[in-house]
């Protein structure tokens, strides 16, 4: 009878898993930031392939790819932000360049980006941007 028992717990256990394992293996896929424009208030980025171009106020940058995030849509991807200014460029002037982190979540749809500065671990602010909208910026002048 115990065994009887026994081979009926495993069978309907190892039925659960066979279940259960499509699913969970499933949500832990990475993905990748679909390419399109996302934007928000200060904030344009332009994702194609493995590269995306952020545009800020009054900087703008790179995040270098690939563009993964995991099962959650959470991502941590690192590029260059470069600071801009209202005026003339000097030439010859080498740019106000850093490493930076790109932080955040997406489901595709929206986004949440956090940048901070690598070298001095400044952080730049959170974004809050929707695919399809182009941002709205007031560039320097």
């Amino acid at each position: 009878m115990r065994s009887y028992q026994r081979t009926k717990f495993v069978c309907a256990f190892s039925l659960l898993l066979i279940l259960l394992f499509p699913a969970v293996a499933k949500n832990r896929k990475m993905r990748i930031i679909p390419d399109g424009t996302w934007g928000g208030p200060h904030i344009r980025i332009s994702v194609e392939g493995k590269l995306a171009a952020v545009e800020y106020d009054c900087a703008h940058g790179t995040i270098e790819g690939p563009l993964n995030t995991d099962g959650e849509g959470r991502f941590r991807l690192s590029g260059s932000h470069i600071r801009e200014r209202g005026g003339p460029v000097r030439l010859g002037k080498a740019p106000d360049s850093h490493p930076a982190q790109y932080t955040g979540w997406t489901d595709g749809k929206k986004m949440t980006l956090a940048v901070t500065l690598v070298n001095t671990n400044e952080e730049l602010g959170t974004f809050e941007l929707t695919r399809g909208q182009e941002g709205r910026l007031w560039k320097c002048k």
